[in-house]
């Protein structure tokens, strides 16, 4: 069985935390949904590599993203 959800909201995640997801994430097949609601410290630069990934990673559908203090 593969992971296809997978919710992180809530958990302090920062920029350094973002830029390690989307760069798992640019090579994932699976994984359609990620929450990473609340997570206030995420910043531009997290922001930024997700958009990144997102380019790549065809898999992914639903990315929420708000409350985490970015735009």
């Amino acid at each position: 069985t593969s992971v296809t959800r997978l919710a992180l909201e809530e958990c302090f995640l920062g920029s350094q935390e973002a830029l390690l997801i989307a760069d798992a994430l640019k090579n994932n097949g699976v994984l359609t949904n990620l929450d990473l609601c609340s997570n206030l410290h995420l910043g531009a630069s997290g922001a930024h590599a997700l958009a990144e990934m997102l380019q790549v990673n065809m898999a992914l559908k639903k990315l929420w993203l708000n409350g985490c203090g970015i735009g």
